[in-house]
C-alpha cells in the first residue's frame, strides 16, 4: 500500500476503533444511555415540529399532498413523523449531541456535590 493510502487508511481504522470503545463505554453505562435516548427524543420531537412547519399550506389553500381534508390532515402529520425520525435517524442536526453533552454535565454537578457531601 502507498504512503498516501496508508495514512488515510490508519486514521479511518483508529476513528472506528475509537467510535466502537465509546459505544461500548457507553452500552455498559445506563445513565447515558437513558440521557441519549431522551436526547434523540428531543431531537426528533424538535424536528417533526420543524417539518409540521415547512410542509404546513396557506388555510383553504391545497397543500403539497393535494386536497386539505380529514385523512390528509391525519397523513401530513405521520409523514412528519416519519420525516423526522428519519432525519434524526441519518444524523440529524446535531441538536442531541448537544443536549446530550449538557445533560451529561448536570447530572455529574448534581452526583458531585451528593458523593462529596457524605464523606
Amino acid at each position: 500500500m502507498s504512503p498516501t493510502l496508508a495514512l488515510p487508511a490508519a486514521k479511518l481504522a483508529l476513528n472506528a476503533a475509537g467510535s466502537l470503545v465509546n459505544g461500548i463505554a457507553n452500552a455498559l453505562d445506563p445513565a447515558k444511555a437513558k440521557a441519549k435516548k431522551q436526547a434523540d427524543d428531543f431531537e426528533t420531537m424538535f424536528l417533526e415540529q420543524f417539518t409540521q412547519q415547512v410542509m404546513a399550506s396557506p388555510q383553504g389553500s391545497e397543500g403539497p399532498l393535494g386536497d386539505n381534508g380529514i385523512g390528509g390532515d391525519v397523513y401530513k402529520s405521520q409523514l412528519t413523523q416519519e420525516y423526522a425520525k428519519q432525519i434524526q435517524k441519518a444524523g440529524g442536526i446535531g441538536l442531541s449531541d448537544t443536549i446530550l453533552r449538557d445533560l451529561l454535565k448536570v447530572q455529574e454537578q448534581s452526583a458531585g456535590p451528593a458523593q462529596g457531601g457524605g464523606a
